[in-house]
């Protein structure tokens, strides 16, 4: 393996350069080859091309690309020291490192950072913490439509909206098993009075406590509660980065709480679910789906009786085979406390995502004594249904910005319309009445009336990527019209005020 040979010159150069190398461990995989070790000298990316060439001077047909350098915990312990990882990846030819260059320049282009920025979207602050995402208004926007659409959608599957505390007593998490699974992840919160609480690093164990609040009947099933909200969880440090890893989650994810009768239907209900919201998104057309079992070798991982995974994975193949999903089996890939199936995709660029996810559930409403009364009266344990649709919004809107390149589609897009007078002096009452009319009609409507020049606007608006750019001038004035743009195009339109509300309005409906 290519990667091997690297990492193998990669340390003998190190060694070779640098005194008093220590604590030093060599990874590979058919991806990338990560070299760690700890040195009394700083290497940084300026080092990067000169190892590049001496790599390829010990072994000519090696030739690599190093792509980062980063800090971890030795042996991935944050009890350890903290040392230096280089990661790189190896090609057998030179041609193969060129098309891997120029994969990381359209990478750069599509970087969600860069776009964030650029469109003024999110940010991030020293003095609020690494890994807490700080959203604009342009990008609350973008999050507040998405869960408006995610919501549109779960709503005609049943689903109904909860809101729980983001703090939660240890017992909670005790019970349902995340103390445990997870403790090195969990934020512990204390007060000078004596309080001690957790940050949820989960909503589940949330939501079985209101379906313990009454007593249930067979009738009443299934429950479906939906929320949003942020979770929290105890990153390494150094693995923080963007939106793709951050300690403050905002996590879409819904339960349901059913009799065994009617797993198969609920989730077959909830793989439908996933079908139209990523459909409606445009990023449904290349998927494979896991089938995630257990470890068969540690059941210690997990919570529940052999028995009830058993059933729970058999329903699951059952579900697949059905909805000729072509499910792959993957072993200990399952969550806590059942089975589960993950929907994979890839983005433009190839790399594998994934975010959908149905889970199958016998253990945790076990745990937490839950039941509801049968026909008989006699009283049983219900089936909880984990399901994540859009997942981490923070995530989503990582994946919308790198798969689109920041451009989205008009219901989604922080400003739908965009204003520009030809000429301020005269043409700004005429703006104004269009920016009132709009905003009247509930579209996000932006007026740019600064003092730069025409052109500029129209180039600013495009590098902001406005879906419609309205150009208005005398004509558009004097005869009660709208000029506009769609971005991408040069080509203008002119039609009446009334024609293009309702011209708007259709555009914002499609998705």
């Amino acid at each position: 393996m290519i990667n091997e040979k690297a990492v193998v010159l990669l340390e003998q150069i190190i060694k070779d350069k640098y005194k008093n190398v220590k604590l030093d461990n060599k990874v590979f995989n058919e991806e990338e080859f990560y070299y760690e070790f700890k040195i009394d000298e700083k290497i940084s990316e300026n080092d990067f091309e000169s190892l590049e060439k001496e790599i390829n001077k010990l072994d000519n047909n090696c030739f690599v690309k190093i792509l980062r350098i980063s800090g971890v915990y030795y042996n991935g312990d944050a009890n350890n020291e903290m040392i230096d990882r280089i990661s790189g990846r190896a090609f057998e030819s030179k041609e193969e490192l060129d098309k891997f260059l120029e994969f990381l320049e359209e990478l750069k282009e599509r970087d969600h950072r860069k776009i964030g920025k650029d469109l003024d979207l999110f940010c991030f602050s020293d003095y609020v913490g690494a890994g807490l995402p700080l959203y604009t208004p342009r990008g609350t926007i973008v999050k507040d439509e998405l869960q408006k659409e995610i919501e549109r959608v779960c709503r005609r599957y049943g689903f109904q909206k909860v809101s729980c505390p983001s703090l939660a007593d240890i017992s909670l998490f005790e019970t349902s098993g995340h103390a445990m699974k997870f403790n090195d992840e969990l934020f512990r919160v204390e007060s000078p009075k004596g309080h001690k609480y957790v940050l949820k690093p989960v909503q589940c164990p949330h939501h079985t406590q209101i379906y313990a609040s009454k007593l249930r009947s067979y009738r009443d099933l299934p429950i479906r509660y939906m929320e949003s909200d942020k979770q929290y969880r105890a990153e390494l440090q150094g693995a923080v980065g963007g939106l793709s890893r951050v300690y403050a989650i905002t996590v879409e994810d819904g339960h349901s709480f059913c009799t065994r009768e009617q797993v198969k239907q609920e989730v077959m209900n909830i793989c439908n679910l996933i079908k139209d919201f990523y459909s409606n998104m445009g990023l449904y057309d290349v998927f494979w789906v896991s089938l995630s079992v257990r470890d068969y070798e540690h059941p210690e991982k997990y919570i529940g009786s052999q028995e009830d995974w058993d059933i729970c994975e058999n329903m699951l193949a059952e579900i697949c085979e059905e909805l000729g999903l072509n499910a792959k089996r993957c072993e200990g890939e399952a969550a806590l406390y059942g089975p589960k199936i993950d929907f994979m995709f890839k983005d433009e660029l190839g790399r594998k995502i994934q975010i959908p996810t149905v889970q199958l559930d016998f253990a945790m409403p076990k745990r937490f004594g839950l039941s509801y009364i049968d026909e008989n009266g006699e009283k049983q344990v219900p089936v909880m249904v984990h399901r994540a649709v859009l997942g981490s919004y923070e995530r989503f809107i990582m994946l919308l910005l790198e798969q689109f390149k920041g451009v989205l589609p008009i219901w989604l897009s922080p400003v739908q319309v965009n204003i520009i007078p030809v000429n301020v002096k005269y043409h700004d009452e005429y703006c104004k009445k269009i920016y009132d009319l709009l905003l009247s009609e509930d579209i996000r409507v932006e007026y740019d009336n600064s003092k730069e020049n025409m052109g500029k606007k129209i180039r600013q608006s495009n590098i902001m990527k406005n879906p419609i750019t309205l150009i208005l001038g005398n004509n558009e004035r004097d005869n009660n019209l709208i000029s506009y743009r769609k971005y991408g195009s040069e080509e203008t339109y002119s039609i009446s005020i009334d024609e293009f509300v309702k011209f708007i309005k259709d555009e914002i409906r499609k998705r």
